[in-house]
């Protein structure tokens, strides 16, 4: 099995049994090793207040990315540790774009940058995340 397939294959593992990101209306646009890109079309359910997407919803959006970018060895990973800087509101009707990268991985440890981007290209949000391996698999592998 090449990186690519275990990635696909354990994201579609995982996408099977998230009901949170698919209740929210988030689509999986894109896994491979390290790596994850996810959406979502900002709705009026996703406002809050001042008329604007919730924070909450972004942080949603940029830690299902995490979880899918580091989960993608097939092996199970849960976040340690995160945090999110707003720096642009996003706007009803805009579809967000949450872009995941592995900065670091070390035993059972992990960094993972997250860029949540509108379509006109301005960046919404940054996210760091660090993960933790635990015990357990997405699929079941022979070597």
């Amino acid at each position: 099995m090449t990186p690519q397939e275990r990635a696909e294959k354990s994201a579609a593992a995982m996408w099977a049994d998230d009901g949170a990101s698919q209740w929210l209306g988030m689509s999986l646009d894109h896994v491979a090793p390290g790596a994850a890109v996810l959406s979502l079309e900002i709705g009026p359910q996703h406002l809050n207040g001042h008329g604007m997407c919730h924070g909450g919803i972004i942080y949603a959006l940029a830690d299902s990315a995490f979880a899918f970018a580091c989960n993608s060895y097939n092996r199970q990973v849960v976040a340690q540790q995160n945090s999110i800087t707003y720096l642009s509101p996003g706007q009803l009707g805009e579809r967000l774009t949450a872009t995941a990268r592995e900065v670091a991985l070390s035993g059972r440890s992990g960094i993972y940058d997250v860029s949540v981007t509108a379509p006109d290209g301005r960046v919404v949000a940054e996210f760091r995340g660090g993960s933790r391996q635990i015990k357990g698999q997405h699929f079941e592998e022979t070597t």
